[in-house]
């Protein structure tokens, strides 16, 4: 994990010696920089390189919804230090996720406009130290969850860590335009893992908060595939946009936001109070109004904008998330 490859860096060849510039008061200079300094870059340099083999945005939405779940699931704030647990192993677990992702995906990514900057198809970072770091990080989170939570939360984040790599990122995702679908149970474990942490089962409330992200991820992932679906061809992958039809890929996300929305409507009557059945209401009906906008404007043929139902998706799931965490708190 602390092997870097030899690459460019700051316009160096890869033959180039780091000596070769001239002496300063702080010693060798590179390419007329201090060496001392050129070295505190190369450092903060893969640092944020391993950072962002994490994909530290998707692990920032998937905490977003793991602690109001826990809250909703202790019937209001539950023990601090198991939340920090909880999301000190749901980061690590999510992180090590990510990292075999970019590990197992590294041969798209280089194809792809929108990965081909990441820490692998730059060589910043060599796939063997990937794999090494994606694996460290999955022992430590799901021993986190063995030792400080229970056998339910430990099973549930391992089978999430398997699942996506194993199931979605090597079989699903290169074979399958379904692949969103079934992948959706990983991005959804958050809240079961948060759930089962506090309580150590599952009630129907915590399956409804589950349904509700699963079905959520559909109109999301889809908005990004119709923005990027050059790319997914020029790497292959089937997602749904790039080997359907427009008609076909405009049914689902209505199909699924629609569904995404009935499930939040359907938490309501599992102990959550008016509050949370208005806010689900109007964010609900904002969110269909967002997908149906994307659909009309296929439909006439003009151009589409899906980032905006992306963003606004996001939105949607935070701010809901937020109401549940509220609403145990009442």
């Amino acid at each position: 994990m602390s092997m870097i490859t030899e690459r460019p860096v700051h316009g160096r060849a890869p033959g180039a010696q780091i000596g070769s510039g001239p002496v300063t008061a702080e010693g060798p200079a590179v390419d007329g920089a201090p060496a001392g300094r050129a070295r505190g870059r190369d450092v903060v340099g893969v640092v944020r390189a391993y950072v962002a083999l994490t994909k530290p945005r998707i692990v920032e939405l998937l905490l977003v919804t793991t602690v109001p779940a826990m809250m909703l699931a202790a019937g209001g704030l539950p023990s601090l230090w198991l939340v920090a647990v909880v999301l000190v192993g749901g980061s690590l677990a999510a992180g090590a996720a990510n990292a075999l992702n970019c590990y197992i995906d590294r041969d798209i990514d280089q194809l792809m406009r929108r990965t081909k900057r990441r820490p692998l198809p730059t060589h910043v970072v060599a796939p063997k130290q990937a794999l090494v770091f994606g694996l460290v990080l999955a022992v430590v989170s799901v021993t986190i969850m063995a030792v400080f939570t229970n056998w339910l939360a430990t099973v549930l984040t391992l089978a999430a860590i398997a699942y996506y790599d194993l199931v979605y990122t090597m079989w699903l995702k290169r074979t399958t335009p379904m692949n969103t679908f079934w992948g959706g149970a990983c991005g959804s474990a958050p809240v079961l893992i948060g759930w089962a942490a506090v309580t150590g089962s599952l009630s129907p409330a915590a399956w409804a908060l589950f349904a509700v992200v699963f079905f959520w991820q559909m109109p999301h992932f889809y908005a990004l595939a119709i923005k990027y679906k050059d790319d997914y061809a020029r790497a292959s992958i089937p997602m749904l946009p790039v080997v359907a039809s427009a008609r076909r890929v405009n049914t689902e996300i209505l199909l699924f936001s629609w569904l995404t929305v009935a499930a939040s409507v359907a938490v309501w009557p599992l102990g959550m109070s008016p509050i949370y059945g208005a806010t689900a209401l109007v964010l609900g009906g904002v969110f269909l109004l967002e997908a149906h906008r994307l659909v009309n404007r296929s439909r006439r043929g003009e151009p589409l904008r899906p980032m905006r139902l992306f963003h606004w998706s996001t939105t949607y799931l935070t701010v809901l998330f937020i109401a549940v965490a509220l609403d145990a708190l009442l």
